[in-house]
């Protein structure tokens, strides 16, 4: 992926140096806002990430060469999110594209949606219009779920502002009211069509990068697919040593993730996103 030496974006916030007063730490009660936005909002990973260090109280720290690094990538994906995005949602829906920011954090934080830990994945918080990544989770993709590179790691923010997108339509909103509504089978279902709908929207944001900035190179795109791949509901319950339970999945398979991204990407329009009426609903 072509990102060295491009334009960052101003809207993120980094708050990896923080100590745990700053970052938020959590205890039983946090524990369970944790799960409820991981259940919600993110990439539910805790299966795979049972044992990891989920919140000890941390001091005041300076952050590494390789984290302000991070830190930079994070920032230039960002901004070509908020360049794509800008014009796309007025032509295609109408509405005009307010830039979210980007919270940095290591090992806990706090946001609208309540506390939060590095454990349950990069998540969109719809309270406060933030997205919240640990950047160590790209790491724990590369060597823990086989799902490494640049691009992929690219994706991974992509789908957070996908949520984003879906905030500004008003489709976050309705989804949790239906979802209030449903039992748990027939809400998991509405979630994993709302999680898909955000990987569509990242095939948009892809298709996009390419044509304005040239971003891709060869095997970028094999890398998005990958890390569709390794974080479908099925793969992570059979990572963890499960038999996948479709009517427990919240994000979909990994051959539905791989799907709708691709659907962006080769449609580029959001009409196509349109998840829950393939769906039937």
């Amino acid at each position: 992926m072509r990102w060295r030496g491009r334009r960052g974006s101003s809207n993120i916030e980094d708050r990896r140096g923080m100590g745990a007063s700053g970052a938020g730490g959590v205890g039983i009660v946090g524990m369970l806002a944790i799960l409820a936005v991981g259940y919600f909002f993110g990439i539910d990973i805790s299966p795979v990430v049972q044992g990891l260090d989920q919140g000890r109280p941390q001091e005041n720290r300076t952050i590494t060469r390789e984290e302000q690094e991070w830190g930079e990538f994070v920032s230039v994906v960002l901004a070509d999110t908020e360049e794509v995005w800008a014009p796309v949602l007025p032509e295609q829906a109408g509405i005009p594209y307010q830039e979210p920011r980007l919270v940095l954090f290591s090992g806990v934080v706090q946001s609208a949606c309540g506390g939060a830990s590095s454990a349950m994945g990069p998540f969109y918080c719809p309270g406060d219009q933030r997205v919240y990544l640990d950047t160590d989770f790209f790491d724990m993709m590369a060597s823990r779920m086989g799902a490494g590179g640049d691009f992929a790691f690219a994706y991974v923010i992509a789908h957070e502002v996908g949520h984003h997108v879906q905030n500004l339509t008003g489709t976050l909103g309705e989804v949790n009211s239906l979802r209030s509504r449903l039992g748990e089978r027939e809400a998991n279902q509405i979630s994993v069509l709302t999680e898909l709908q955000a990987d569509c929207y990242a095939g948009i944001w892809a298709r996009q990068a390419q044509q304005r900035f040239g971003t891709l190179e060869a095997g970028d795109l094999e890398e998005a697919m990958g890390a569709a791949e390794a974080v479908g509901d099925d793969v992570i319950q059979s990572n963890a040593g499960r038999t996948p339970v479709p009517d427990s999945f919240t994000h979909g398979s990994a051959a539905q993730r791989q799907e709708w991204l691709m659907r962006g990407f080769n449609s580029g329009d959001m009409a196509q996103c349109d998840t829950f009426s393939a769906a039937g609903i």
